[in-house]
């Protein structure tokens, strides 16, 4: 899976990484809602787009590293994603999204017989 990202949004830190199912990709979102987001998978790219809203403190910032705005992520899937079954969730401020494979690319135990 290649990410083709559009420098001129904010990017949501994101980690992927592969198992026995498929492919799952978490990005934190403090301060995201499911409404201030939208997951969409168009041919083979997937793309992961949302607006953070704008929060100020009742006092001055020492220390700003949760920037608010628009961000937003792309990217390109593999014929190996079954892309009728990729779900997200959204949970504590982390998007969960899994992408199972293909049955034809699942591992699978292939039983020996005697002969």
């Amino acid at each position: 899976m290649e990410d083709r990202v559009n420098r001129k949004k904010l990017l949501a830190p994101c980690d992927i990484y592969k198992d026995d199912q498929g492919i799952v990709l978490r990005m934190e979102m403090p301060g995201v809602t499911k409404d201030g987001l939208s997951v969409q998978v168009d041919g083979n790219i997937l793309v992961i787009e949302g607006k953070r809203d704008f929060w100020e403190p009742q006092g001055e910032y020492r220390i700003r590293e949760i920037m608010p705005g628009d961000f937003y992520h792309e990217f390109t899937l593999d014929d190996t994603i079954d892309r009728n079954s990729i779900d997200a969730k959204l949970d504590k401020g982390v998007l969960v999204v899994e992408m199972k494979l293909q049955e034809s690319q699942k591992p699978r135990q292939i039983k020996v017989v005697a002969g």
